[in-house]
This record gives structure tokens, C-alpha cells and sequence, in this order.
């Protein structure tokens, strides 16, 4: 029996599941910050590639790390149930983090971040459905969207202190601690959520399959198979279309599924017909959207790493330092790595980084009179610390946004949801023109650019953010079909997914971008152009927004 709750109060299921989503957004976000610098890291264990290879490799993990969820969730929906799937994929993520952080050959490495795709894919959508199903009470509705707000908290508490822990782990031992540390994390997670089953376990409610909606067999049939076949002749095809073969592969999967959706949409007829239309034109658009979201991992830590002046005021220098967060560059030569052409790694076949000797690649763009002195050092703050500043702004903001709709709400000028994902594209687009501005504000081939720059788009981004994030799943449950709601939530998952490699890819053309500004254009362009494009739509949309709401209330 479901516990006795007060509705004065949250049930204590929101708690259990906020410790659980924190620590497993912990090892999660970990993950993102530190792998595009290990993959380049000769020391500590790193593996030596170039830009591209590393690029490509974080690209294809977010695309597939994304991508799985639609089969974990259509998984537990109908068959093992969501409990189940959240120990079976946190088990899994925990396991993939301790194999990625045993030193040793690639074939580890992939073999961990297999292991992590697979467990995100049975983690990510159903704790969020657990919630959901907590808050289906008639006397906990009215707390939903707030209780989703605790949540996200949540997920961005973890976001925020897994960077740091990271640069003390890998600044004072090796990369091995700091993914370590993330399966620590996850495991801790799992214990929470463990011992707080009384409190969630009434949720756990396995939906009897209904017969309007699409067989498994059929999804494997017309989705899952043309895919891997798709991907296949991608993987297999001579020579490379778009930088490798895993974006080959990953592109050529992704026709057969584009144009199994757009067939459910040929086919439905009336209201449906317009339903699933307005949900791939916004599609469309989170597209878009998730590329610039997910830079953070791709081309913002290359400039975090390489552009940005990175040294600390001595006054913060001073309350750093004791907690292992920075890191200690200086002038005395070392071995870095020679990268070989053919393989764009600098591991050789016995697994040891080939190296020749030069200077810190800190050094590459800074000015000689910035060089400390011979025998001096200069402290840096860590890479990753930067991936913290897209949750700190989340943190910040939220109460503002929030503040902003509600003033809206009450005075009936709240902008609909099409609207909202008009103005985060346009604002998402803002962002990446600040860092075109940052390309042109110095010389950035021969000086760095302050971190003020990276640290305003990610506060621009992250408005965006707040304007298109947390309405991206309720939009799906409210507009689709009864029939083809878990399809068109992979549908979304699908758009996240292609958003990241689509940023991958663009990464991985980084060092033949001769001027870095155009880089980022591209991605602002196409986000400003996108969301304007929706404007003239948006009353249309909107209207089949609320006639489906109201069907399916």
C-alpha cells in the first residue's frame, strides 16, 4: 500500500529518488567533463590521440548514450517494470565507469563506455517515469511541476561538484581515480535508492500493453533492423563521407528511422496527422538545439583547455590550491606527445605514448611576456571546472525563469510551448555568437581570451536551456497519439541523440577551421534562422497543442 501522505507535503519517493538521480548525474557528468581530456592526455594515463579522434569517439558516446533510453524505456514500460531497470542500469553504468578507470588497452575503454550507453539507456527515462507516477495521485498533481523542479536540482547538484572532485583526482593521482570516483558515485546511488524501495515501489506499475499500440516485434522489424543494416553499409563503405566511419555509420542509421517517422505521419489521418506533425517540426528544432547543448563536451572544452586563460588571481590561488583543484604548468620541457598521422593517436602498438621533447601545450598560444619565470610555475584551474558552469547557472537562474513565467502566467501573456522553443533556440543560438565574438576579440593563434567569455555563453545557453529543457517530455506526453506516445518519446530521445553527434561531427572538423569564429557561426546561424522560422507557425502549433491536450485529458 502506497505510504499516507499529507498534502501538505512532498512524499518521501521525491527524496529517494532526488539522492539517486544526484549521485548517478554525478558519475554521469563526471564522465563528460574529463573524457575529450583524457582521450588527449599523454600523462596519467591519457591515450594520446589528436582532436579529431578523441572528438569523434566523445561524439558517438553522447549520440548513443542518448539514443538507448528509447529501448530501455520501451523495455521496462512493458516488461520488467521500473525498479528493475533502474538497479539493472545504474549496475551497469558503475561497472562501465571501474572498467574505464583500470589502466590498460582501448579495448577496456570501450568496453566501459559500452557498458555505461547500455545502463544509462535502462536508468535515464525511468526514474523520471517513477516520478511520474508518484505525482499521478489526484491529490499530488498539483505538485508535479514542482516536484519535478526539486528533481532537476537534483541532477544539477551532481553536475556541479563532480568536476571538482575530478580535478583533484586526476591532478593529484590519475584519470583512473577520477572515472573511479564516478562508479563510487553511482554506487552510492544505487544504496539510497535501495533502501528507500518502500517509499517507490507503489509506482512501480507495469503498463498492460493495449492493442492500438505498436508490437515489439514490429519496432524490431521496421526500426531497430533497417537501422543496424543502415549502419552497417555506413561502417563498410570505402573512404569516409563525414570524417570517419562512426559518423558514416551513425548518419546512415539514422535514415531509416527519420523515415519510419515521417511514414507514421503519411499515414494518420485528422488530428493525428496534425499531432504528429507538430511534434517532428519541433523535433526539428531540438535538433538544433541539443548540437549547441552539446559543445560543452566537445568544441567548449577544447577552448577551455586551449584558448581560454585559465590562471587564478592569487587571492583565489590561495583557497584553491589546498583542495587540489588547480593545475601546475611551467616552462621546464617535457615529453608531449607526437601524434602519428594514420592512427591520430600517439600510442604505439606496445601502448606507450610516443613523445619528443617541447613545452607544456599551455604555452602554444600564450604570450612569452605571461611565461613565468625558469623555476617558476604558474596554476591553472582545471579543464573541467568549466563543465560546472553550465549547472551553476541552472541553479542561479531557475527561480528566475520560473518567476518570469509565472508573472506571465498571471497576467495571460505566458508565451505557448512552440514559442518557448522559438525563443531557447534563438537564445541557444545568442550564446554561440557570444563565443564567435570571443574568436575575434584577440589574435587567439598567438593570445588567450579571458574565461569571462565562455563563462557568459554558457550563462546565455542556459536561459535557452530553461525555456526548452523541461518542456521537451511533457510536450510528447500531452501531443502524441495515445498510440504512438513511447514511439514519439524516442522520437525526442532520438533528436538529443542526434543533436550530440551532429556536435561531434562538427568537432571533429575543429583544426581545419582556420578562423574559429565561422565555427561557432554555423551553429548560431542555423539556431537564430530555426527559431524565427517557427514564429510564423507558432499559433497553428499551438492550437493543435491544446485541441490534443484536451482529447487526451
Amino acid at each position: 500500500m502506497p505510504e499516507q501522505i499529507k498534502t501538505a507535503k512532498h512524499p518521501r519517493g521525491l527524496y529517494v529518488l532526488f539522492f539517486t538521480e544526484m549521485w548517478e548525474r554525478f558519475g554521469f557528468y563526471l564522465m563528460i567533463g574529463i573524457l575529450p581530456l583524457f582521450l588527449r592526455a599523454t600523462n596519467k594515463g591519457g591515450k594520446g590521440m589528436d582532436n579529431a579522434l578523441s572528438i569523434d569517439i566523445v561524439g558517438t558516446y553522447v549520440a548513443l548514450v542518448y539514443l538507448t533510453p528509447f529501448i530501455g524505456g520501451l523495455i521496462a514500460d512493458r516488461y520488467i517494470g521500473y525498479r528493475k531497470s533502474i538497479f539493472f542500469g545504474g549496475a551497469l553504468m558503475a561497472l562501465g565507469y571501474l572498467v574505464i578507470g583500470i589502466p590498460g588497452s582501448n579495448a577496456l575503454l570501450f568496453a566501459g563506455l559500452g557498458l555505461v550507453i547500455i545502463g544509462n539507456g535502462f536508468f535515464k527515462p525511468n526514474i523520471s517515469t517513477l516520478l511520474g507516477n508518484i505525482y499521478n495521485r489526484e491529490d499530488l498533481k498539483p505538485k508535479k511541476d514542482i516536484a519535478y523542479n526539486i528533481f532537476y536540482m537534483g541532477v544539477n547538484i551532481g553536475a556541479f561538484i563532480c568536476n571538482f572532485v575530478a580535478a583533484y583526482l586526476r591532478n593529484n593521482y590519475n584519470w583512473g581515480y577520477a572515472f573511479t570516483a564516478a562508479g563510487v558515485g553511482m554506487i552510492i546511488g544505487l544504496i539510497w535508492f535501495a533502501f528507500g524501495q518502500k517509499h517507490v515501489k507503489h509506482a512501480d506499475i507495469i503498463k498492460p500493453v493495449q492493442k492500438e499500440d505498436m508490437a515489439m516485434s514490429k519496432i524490431a522489424l521496421y526500426v531497430f533492423a533497417p537501422a543496424i543494416i543502415a549502419g552497417t553499409i555506413g561502417w563498410m563503405i570505402p573512404g569516409n563521407l563525414i570524417g570517419s566511419d562512426s559518423n558514416d555509420a551513425f548518419i546512415f542509421a539514422c535514415v531509416p528511422i527519420i523515415i519510419f517517422y515521417f511514414g507514421i505521419w503519411a499515414r494518420c489521418q485528422g488530428l493525428d496527422k496534425k499531432r504528429i506533425g507538430t511534434l517532428l517540426t519541433l523535433f526539428g528544432v531540438a535538433i538544433i538545439f541539443w548540437n549547441i547543448y552539446n559543445q560543452n563536451s566537445t568544441a567548449l572544452t577544447i577552448w577551455a583547455d586551449t584558448y581560454s586563460y585559465r590562471e587564478t588571481p592569487a587571492t583565489a590561488e590561495k583557497l584553491l590550491t589546498p583542495f587540489g583543484f588547480l593545475q601546475t604548468v611551467n616552462t621546464k620541457p617535457l615529453e608531449v606527445p607526437v601524434i602519428d598521422e594514420q592512427f591520430r593517436t600517439s600510442l604505439g602498438a606496445d601502448g606507450k605514448v610516443k613523445t619528443a621533447v617541447g613545452l607544456n601545450p599551455y604555452f602554444q598560444n600564450l604570450p612569452k611576456d605571461k611565461w613565468p619565470a625558469e623555476g617558476e610555475d604558474l596554476k591553472l584551474v582545471s579543464t573541467e571546472i568549466y563543465q560546472s558552469m553550465n549547472p551553476f547557472w541552472i541553479i542561479l537562474l531557475t527561480p528566475v525563469i520560473v518567476g518570469l513565467f509565472g508573472f506571465l502566467r498571471a497576467r495571460g501573456k505566458e508565451p505557448s510551448t512552440p514559442s518557448k522553443f522559438a525563443w531557447g533556440t534563438i537564445i541557444a543560438g545568442l550564446s554561440s555568437l557570444v563565443m564567435v565574438f570571443a574568436c575575434l576579440s584577440t589574435d587567439i593563434y598567438h593570445g588567450k581570451v579571458s574565461s569571462a567569455w565562455i563563462f557568459a555563453s554558457y550563462g546565455v545557453f542556459t536561459v535557452s536551456e530553461l525555456f526548452m529543457s523541461p518542456v521537451g517530455l511533457s510536450l510528447v506526453s500531452k501531443v502524441a497519439p495515445r498510440r504512438f506516445t513511447a514511439l514519439m518519446m524516442g522520437g525526442w530521445f532520438i533528436t538529443t541523440s542526434l543533436g550530440g553527434k551532429i556536435s561531434g561531427i562538427l568537432a571533429g572538423f575543429w583544426d581545419q577551421f582556420d578562423n574559429k569564429a565561422s565555427f561557432f557561426a554555423i551553429s548560431a546561424i542555423a539556431a537564430i534562422i530555426a527559431g524565427f522560422l517557427i514564429f510564423p507557425l507558432a499559433k497553428r502549433l499551438s492550437k493543435v497543442v491544446d485541441e490534443a491536450t484536451a482529447q487526451n485529458d
